[in-house]
């Protein structure tokens, strides 16, 4: 569903405690910007004077005005300079205020819970988080320092023309402002809709380039290429309309703008002009009324392209700040306390889980791991075996039930203690495009080298790293595509044993090597299990007969449990499984004997 439009306001009220960490900063620009707009407005004042003093029809005897000369270049330099200064002292409030925005981002999504991830599409997500922090940067710069200056100057040069003329060149300068910017916010309002559809489309598309990209070798097998180029160009047709109904509706926007400047404009002339004619003005009014005319009318033009683009920057920052307004299903308890592992005892007491109401996961799941043994879990598909590591690390909270560590709710603990006192080998091993010392050093980044150089023996990758070219400095890949995928496990076995956590989790840790490999890494593994409480979720039963307890599950319940001995004599769910296994190695033993 289409996230809720954020009200304009409420976006730029998002910004505020971002500029109050250098709020005199804030003021002194503020203070700079007006002497600025002061001194802007104060040069046609100046510029009367001169002209009026060089104008012989006024003066039989004209003298050099170098006062007047020198206080306009005074003023002129001041006006210079305090914009500079402005843009000096603000710099800093500006792109703290975009760090912060960006970093706030980055943790907020990271605090989320894992079936936010789940669903999300990282290119669109990517996307909004850059065209939001563009966005902010564009909306402080020109809102702070174009509106509010011009409409400053739309004030002061309005009431100048009042106090001093006929009120009918103040009452022209009024409406002519007044409809242009009527005109300017109805119809940038209706051209929002082509900028919103630009940028869902541009989001998707990049979602769908970075997907094909990630899955390359995928798109290759089934020869789609054509077909995601078909899936990319659908988007980008659509963004191309969008676009050019966007372009088509500035130069109409444009135009119209371009109408009322020129209207009002010619009619300030005319009136400045009959009032030099009927000796009513002098010359130095007239270019006094020109200048602030071409003063007033250049920014006010300016004006509207930059009300375009902060419209634009709202639109920009609205995906962003729907992010951070997304809601932390899993949330540490205000009083919350760092969990105390002790042996590291893990009880699961009548746990009940589903993903969603309407299907059930788990169904009173009750089970102990004591301190320093091994429990293993095995089962079909979709039995429910390896969500009761995400519970483990709380990237979900249970339904019923409860999950106690060392007599504490893993509720009640901080998070972060949780999972720092928990390792884990997945099933699916993803590795950081970056080098294999930095992927097993990610699990202690501090880590002296021969300790990554150790933890890299015990997962019997050692060798295998130095004998490639670069070492330990190769670099991976996206996902570790450049790795197998028993080099990307043992790479992850490396990565867990250098965190030395009290609790282990193997997620069909095994499953990628082959017979030689899994048997080298799984008495690695058993000695790593040898003082830690272990939770191992199997495929292979060869690898789990010396678990000091086996759980068979079969639709989210645990059917069977007992050690390999004792659920052979049971001769039920978990015999049948053990034949059936003993079988297929046989035939693979004999096709390779043959």
């Amino acid at each position: 569903m289409p996230q809720p439009r954020r009200q304009s306001w409420h976006t730029i009220a998002s910004l505020l405690p971002f500029l109050w960490e250098f709020r005199s900063r804030v003021i002194l620009a503020m203070v700079c910007l007006v002497i600025a707009k002061l001194a802007s407005v104060g040069l046609p004042l100046i510029l009367k004077e001169i002209v009026d003093a060089l104008d012989r029809s006024q003066n039989l005897l004209i003298a050099l005005p170098a006062g007047l000369l020198i206080a306009y270049g005074i003023v002129r330099l001041a006006s210079s300079i305090f914009g500079e200064l402005r843009d000096l002292i603000f710099a800093k409030v500006l792109q703290r205020a975009i760090r912060r925005i960006a970093i706030k981002v980055f943790r907020h999504l990271h605090t989320l819970a894992l079936s936010f991830h789940l669903e999300r599409q990282t290119g669109g997500v990517s996307r909004d988080i850059e065209r939001g922090t563009r966005g902010v940067s564009f909306l402080l710069n020109f809102m702070l320092f174009n509106i509010l200056p011009t409409l400053l100057e739309i004030g002061l040069v309005t009431v100048i023309l009042f106090v001093n003329y006929d009120a009918t060149f103040a009452i022209i300068t009024f409406v002519t402002v007044s409809i242009y910017i009527t005109l300017t916010l109805v119809i940038t309002e209706w051209r929002l809709k082509f900028r919103r559809t630009m940028n869902d489309m541009d989001s998707k598309a990049n979602t769908k380039a970075i997907d094909s990209l990630i899955n390359y070798e995928t798109v290759k097998y089934f020869g789609n290429e054509d077909f995601e180029s078909q899936r990319y160009d659908d988007n980008m047709s659509v963004w191309e309309k969008a676009a050019i109904q966007s372009q088509n509706s500035l130069s109409l926007l444009n135009m119209v703008q371009g109408v009322v400047i020129t209207i009002g404009l010619t009619a300030m002339l005319f009136l400045a002009s009959e009032g030099i004619v009927k000796e009513e003005l002098t010359l130095g009014d007239f270019v006094l009324i020109n200048t602030y005319l071409l003063q007033l009318f250049i920014p006010l033009n300016f004006l509207g392209f930059v009300y375009r683009e902060i419209k634009n920057s709202l639109i920009d920052m609205e995906k962003m700040f729907t992010l951070l307004g997304k809601h932390q299903e899993i949330q540490d308890k205000d009083d919350a306390k760092p969990l105390d592992i002790a042996d590291g005892n893990v009880v699961f007491e009548k746990v009940s889980f589903s993903y969603n109401p309407e299907r059930q996961i788990l169904f009173d799941i009750d089970f102990e791991i004591p301190a320093g043994h091994t429990v293993a879990v095995v089962g079909t598909s979709g039995s429910g075996k390896s969500t009761l590591a995400r519970l483990l690390f709380r990237f979900y909270d249970v339904n019923e039930g409860g999950i106690i560590i060392n007599g504490q709710d893993i509720r009640d603990v901080t998070q972060h203690s949780l999972r720092s006192n928990i390792g884990i080998v997945p099933q699916d091993t993803v590795l950081f495009n970056d080098s294999i010392y930095y992927n097993i050093a990610y699990a202690k980044p501090n880590a002296e080298r021969e300790e990554i150089f150790e933890a890299a023996r015990h997962a019997h990758i050692h060798e295998f790293i130095k004998s490639l070219p670069d070492g330990y400095e190769t670099t991976v890949g996206e996902r570790g595509l450049k790795l197998s995928g028993g080099e990307k496990q043992r790479v992850a076995i490396a990565r867990t044993i250098l965190k030395n956590p009290r609790i282990l989790i193997f997620d069909e840790a095994t499953s990628a090597l082959d017979s030689k490999s899994e048997r080298a890494i799984q008495t690695a593994l058993t000695e790593v299990a040898a003082n830690h409480t272990t939770l191992v979720i199997a495929h292979r039963l060869s690898t789990i007969i010396s678990s000091n307890q086996i759980l068979v599950m079969e639709h989210g319940r645990i059917v069977e449990r007992g050690t390999h001995q004792t659920l052979l004599a049971t001769n039920g769910i978990y015999t049948r499984m053990w034949q059936l296994q003993q079988e297929e190695k046989k035939h693979s033993d004999d096709s390779i004997n043959a």
